[in-house]
Parts: structure tokens; C-alpha cells; sequence
């Protein structure tokens, strides 16, 4: 588990793209916090990370979007979601399987729906109005090889 702190939404997006510069085909990054806590910001972070071009939005009405860039991103929101169903519905395991790298915002309501892989990135607003206190652990294989880069590329903002 790292532990980071982000003093503004801009440092808060530069995080996200070092960790996105660290992301693999195949990987899924799950967002967690409460409603403000900054995930759309390190959702767009993680983008710019990625070298998506477009601007990127919460797809909090759609579902899911998507983009092009080193790799493809999925994004999905799934506040909106009443049930476990309709995550699978979504087709979340073809979702996963395109190759690109799925990042899902309020992914925690929805882990038992997913591959007991992912990096969980867990958001909180400790104090002023752009502090954040990230909390990010890998859960399955993926990442603990990436365990050391991970943390050289945080080594600015942990805590």
C-alpha cells in the first residue's frame, strides 16, 4: 500500500500520469471515494498519461466512454448502477478483454462483479479544498511486479 497527497487538481492529474505511464494492456484501475473526492480529476490525469488528446469527462450518464491513446482507455462510472447485474450486462469481462486498460470510478461498489486483479486508488479530501489523500494497493498479480516503479513514480507526493 503507498499513500500519496495532492495539494491541487492539477498535482492530483500529475499523479495519475505517472501511474498511467506504469499501465500494461489488460490492466484495471479501480476508483474509490466519496462524491468530490477528485477521481474524474485523476480519471483525466491518467488520460493525459495514456496520451488521450480529447478532454476527458465523467461518463456518469452513459456509462462508459472511450478513448485512444499509447493505449486504450475505458472509462466507466457506475454510480448510477442499482445492481450487480447490471455491471455484467455492461459486458465488463469483454470490456476488459480488448486490451486497453479499463479504469472504473466508484469501482468498489462493484469488485465482486470483477477480475481479482486491479489497482485500487482510493481517494479522500482531508482538509482545504484540493487536498487529497490517495490510497492505492494492488489486489492480485498485476502490479506487485510493478510494485517498485510504482513507488519511484509517487516518490513526490508520498507520504
Amino acid at each position: 500500500m503507498i499513500r500519496a497527497a495532492t495539494t491541487s487538481v492539477d498535482d492530483t492529474r500529475s499523479l495519475a500520469a505517472e501511474i498511467a505511464s506504469l499501465s500494461a494492456p489488460g490492466d484495471l484501475i479501480v476508483l474509490a471515494g466519496d462524491l468530490g473526492t477528485g477521481k474524474t480529476a485523476f480519471a483525466q490525469g491518467f488520460a493525459r498519461g495514456l496520451g488521450v488528446e480529447e478532454p476527458v469527462t465523467s461518463p456518469a450518464f452513459i456509462l462508459v466512454r472511450t478513448y485512444d491513446g499509447r493505449l486504450p482507455l475505458v472509462h466507466l462510472d457506475v454510480y448510477r448502477l442499482e445492481t450487480m447485474q447490471e455491471m455484467v450486462d455492461l459486458g465488463i469481462a469483454e470490456l476488459l478483454d480488448d486490451g486497453g486498460v479499463t479504469l472504473i470510478e466508484w469501482g468498489d461498489a462493484v469488485t465482486p462483479a470483477l477480475p481479482a486483479d486491479f489497482l485500487e486508488v482510493r481517494l479522500e479530501a482531508p482538509g482545504g479544498p484540493d487536498d487529497r489523500l490517495l490510497t492505492i494497493r494492488s489486489v492480485g498479480p498485476g502490479w506487485p511486479p510493478r510494485a517498485d516503479a510504482l513507488r519511484r513514480a509517487m516518490a513526490p507526493w508520498t507520504v
